[in-house]
């Protein structure tokens, strides 16, 4: 049931090496073409990678420019702790064995909110088949150097499209987390 899926997802941010099968990843990848987008243009476009060396160098471009000043709060999870928590840090990808890059059209009003519906959709996919995923932000900082340029350009992104998200996935190094409850008054209906 999508309800139990749903519950049972968490953001994982430790990972062992075990690489996720291709197929699965075309799965994940399939969920996202689905994913609700502004008008059904479709405008965002999904680079799967399955390089370990890369994911990590990705992950590594990633933190370069973070700025801690910017951050809402200061503790996300002793159990999956972030570069939030702990600024030792130096992959936001965690390590994970895989990343999928979501990329957008530039100066698109809904592209975030495109590139979010495909990233919740693959990390729902990803939850039904057994493995772990989290949600990345930092897309165009992450690119936005000349290495970043120069993957964008092998990788034939469009000159007009940057990075939204990523979603990483591999396999959890350790137990499931314990669920947070849920905050009250976070949701009412209106009648």
């Amino acid at each position: 049931m999508l309800m139990d899926i749903i519950k049972a997802r968490h953001s994982i941010r430790k990972y062992t090496d075990k690489q996720i099968a291709r197929s699965d990843m075309e799965l994940i990848l399939e969920a996202a073409n689905y994913a609700p987008n502004a008008g059904g243009a479709q405008r965002n476009m999904m680079i799967g990678i399955r390089d370990k060396a890369l994911t990590t160098r990705l992950g590594q471009m990633n933190l370069t420019k973070f700025d801690r000043s910017l951050l809402a709060g200061s503790y996300v999870s002793k159990e999956q702790p972030s570069n939030i928590d702990d600024p030792n840090i130096k992959n936001g990808f965690y390590g994970a064995p895989s990343v999928i890059v979501i990329f957008g059209q530039s100066n698109f009003l809904f592209r975030e909110a495109d590139a979010f519906c495909c990233a919740e959709n693959m990390v729902l996919q990803a939850t039904e088949l057994g493995i772990s995923s989290c949600i990345i932000s930092r897309g165009e900082e992450t690119f936005a150097s000349d290495e970043g340029r120069a993957f964008m350009k092998k990788w034939g992104v469009p000159e007009n499209y940057s990075a939204v998200c990523f979603v990483i996935l591999g396999y959890i190094d350790g137990e499931q987390p314990h669920r947070k409850p849920r905050r009250e008054n976070r949701v009412k209906i209106i009648e």
